[in-house]
């Protein structure tokens, strides 16, 4: 099956783009299906089935999921499959002790939706808690390591109530391939290896997690070597029989508490009463219309959807199809709208249940044509333009801007089933190996850093400031593309902050230059979202570095970690790809 996408562009202006040798064209389909992080131009591996497919960032993740939809499950069944297996096969990136959206598409229905099952701050979290005595920030990786950072985590509720309400396969059955893999031993990955040898001391603060990483003499686990998990395995099989109660209550939730209070060092506040009351929410997409189709994701307290939206609203302005990948124009003009949706982003987006935000406004039309004025020139934006604008409010209130720091980990995976379900899930622990505490088989989230580590700004208070049972702002996007009211693409990222300019990328390089799925996963990233042009190094991304200094921007080359995993349903049937970047497969029937 061949992709026959058109919407209205020349084979002319895409040949540039996809050559070979074109400077931002990903290499096409590759024998390798888990391919070492690659220094030049990534190639990806382009999938196809015809009813069912899976993409992950593990490929045993990936298989486990393949295997419940094999067997008659869902997306939603493989969804918890996949998760469970995540949680054990790259702890760095997600797990039991973290949190996850989820975006859904529900065929018999045919509705959209999303949940949030986000970590909440515990009730006796305070706006200082990042603060010194003297009221002044923490350092970042000061508030990170231990309990002070540790949100109520989300996933397991999500897993279980998501599940109750729309599953189909025996809910303990899911556990299988993770419990058996956890008590058997896996082998581990080159990335997980390479990470824990990055990670030296700090992971090595507290014994637990000493003791599983690193072997007898103190040296960091190898790839290859097996690794079991008895703790995860006990965890998992009470998650079976005893559903989300058996983790939010009893023994479990009472260790979770243990180990962040009473952390040396950097104690934190989570309490039983957190853990047991955490509920997931159900909220409604925010979709934006691009080039006549609707782009719908994760609304707060994700920025994803709204930064990514209006990025692509800002677009729409622009031909960008015609300037065409190669040209410095276009990506003038997108790093100026990712700029300005960041401004707006540090301004008005926290979580809405505690703070109003003007999301309509945000993603209008008109507010969004009003920004691409401020575009409408040869040369960059100056620092000092790049401002929050006034969007229109429904309300009257005045925020500060704040100041989070969200660094790359997290994970995210696409399932689409045999009856068209969709399942877009972007699942964290936040920083790689969360606070670095590590109980009952699993690593517990540093969620909390995600919020503002000041209160107020010039006086003004900020939205995104720590309030007992609030959620951090994220920056994840779980986006499900849509056209005439059904699924066409399925796609998220991880990466921290950057999560926004990879999927936002991905969708100018799918929506208007007509690339592949292989090839938006793979294509050289290029990001902005402060002022300087990252540009991902050793790939062919460097090359537009001197034609960005002459519109005006700084610019740094440096790794741009994305873990993109995309799934297109077309007439035809399913494409799917997971970025070469780290050890993703998509697998179908």
């Amino acid at each position: 099956m061949q992709t026959k996408r058109l919407i209205g562009i020349t084979l002319s202006l895409l040949l540039p783009a996809l050559m070979p040798g074109g400077p931002l064209q990903a290499q096409q389909a590759s024998d390798t299906t888990a391919p070492e992080r690659a220094t030049g131009m990534a190639s990806a591996q382009r999938t196809e089935a015809k009813t069912f497919m899976v993409a992950a960032a593990n490929p045993l993740a990936a298989e486990a999921g393949r295997k419940v939809l094999a067997d008659g499950g869902n997306a939603i069944d493989a969804m918890v499959a996949v998760q469970s297996v995540l949680g054990l096969v790259e702890p760095q990136s997600s797990g039991l002790g973290g949190g996850a959206f989820l975006v859904y598409y529900d065929a018999s229905s045919g509705r959209l939706t999303t949940f949030d099952g986000r970590e909440t701050a515990p009730m006796e979290a305070t706006p200082t808690l990042f603060q010194d005595d003297q009221g002044q920030p923490l350092k970042f990786m000061e508030a990170v390591v231990g309990g002070r950072s540790v949100g109520t985590p989300g996933t397991v509720r999500l897993l279980h109530e998501v599940h109750g309400r729309l599953g189909k396969a025996e809910w303990a059955s899911l556990f299988e391939p993770a419990i058996t893999l956890a008590s058997e031993g896996f082998a581990v990955s080159p990335r997980l290896a390479s990470l824990i040898a990055a990670e030296g001391d700090k992971l090595k603060t507290f014994d637990s997690t000493t003791r599983y990483f690193f072997d007898a003499a103190g040296a960091p686990l190898a790839a290859g070597a097996m690794l079991k998990n008895a703790a995860y395995a006990e965890t998992l099989k009470a998650i079976a029989a005893g559903g989300a109660d058996a983790f939010y209550k009893g023994p479990i939730a009472e260790a979770i508490v243990k180990t962040v209070r009473e952390a040396a060092g950097n104690p934190g506040v989570l309490s039983l009463s957190d853990l047991a009351n955490y509920r997931i929410k159900e909220r409604d997409p925010v979709c934006i219309a691009y080039r006549a189709l609707d782009v719908c994701g994760m609304g707060p307290p994700s920025s994803g959807a709204v930064a990514v939206g209006q990025m692509l609203g800002t677009l729409e302005n622009f031909d960008i199809r015609g300037l065409g990948s190669e040209s410095a124009e276009s990506w003038r003009l997108i790093g100026d709208a990712q700029r300005l949706a960041f401004a707006d982003r540090e301004r008005y987006l926290a979580d809405t249940d505690f703070v109003p935000a003007p999301i309509k406004g945000l993603v209008s039309k008109t507010y969004l044509e009003q920004r691409a004025a401020l575009l409408d020139r040869e040369t960059a934006l100056a620092k000092d333009e790049v401002k929050a604008g006034e969007p229109e409010w429904d309300h009257a209130l005045l925020f500060g801007d704040g100041e989070a720091i969200e660094l790359p980990s997290t994970s995210h995976f696409v399932i689409v089933d045999a009856d068209g379900n969709v399942v877009s899930m972007t699942t964290t622990i936040e920083n790689g190996f969360g606070s670095r505490l590590m109980t009952n088989g699993f690593l517990l989230n540093n969620e909390l850093t995600d919020f503002s580590f000041k209160t107020h700004d010039a006086g003004v208070p900020v939205a995104n400031r720590v309030e007992p049972g609030k959620r951090p702002r994220s920056s994840m996007a779980p986006t499900i593309v849509m056209k005439d009211g059904k699924p066409l693409l399925a796609i998220g990222s991880p990466g921290g902050s950057q999560i926004i300019g990879y999927v936002a990328q991905a969708l100018v390089a799918y929506i208007d230059w007509q690339m592949p799925v292989e090839a938006i996963v793979a294509m050289p990233h290029l990001n902005n979202r402060f002022g300087t042009y990252d540009l991902e190094a050793g790939t062919a991304a460097e090359e537009l570095a001197e034609p960005l200094r002459s519109l005006g921007y700084e610019v740094k080359a440096g790794e741009m970690n994305s873990g993109l995993h995309a799934i297109e349903i077309t007439a035809e049937g399913l494409a799917g790809s997971a970025d070469p970047r780290r050890e993703g497969v998509a697998l179908g029937d």
